[in-house]
């Protein structure tokens, strides 16, 4: 099980490129080219004020507060349930 609280290590970009290599059955630079598009199209529509919601991960979503922005991620069940916080989510993990 999962520990709450910050990890003890996290992935660099580069391992975690590696990681979504393997992942998709492609080279690296074809896995760095989806992961930095990624990115850059949630930047573009955090920019325009709008949230996003990838199914099974989690919504991210930006609010104008008066003169500040928040920004928050609320989680899927599947990804609550992966850390054995209060979940509904039936599946397999």
């Amino acid at each position: 099980m999962f520990r709450t609280g910050y990890p003890k290590s996290s992935l660099s970009k580069k391992e975690f490129i590696h990681k979504l290599a393997l992942h998709m059955d492609a080279d690296e630079k074809t896995a760095e080219q989806w992961l930095d598009g990624v990115t850059d199209t949630l930047y573009d529509t955090f920019k325009q004020g709008h949230g996003v919601t990838l199914t099974n991960f989690g919504s991210f979503y930006v609010s104008q507060r008066k003169e500040t922005t928040a920004f928050k991620f609320n989680p899927s069940q599947k990804l609550k349930k992966l850390f054995g916080w209060s979940s509904s989510y039936k599946g397999d993990l």
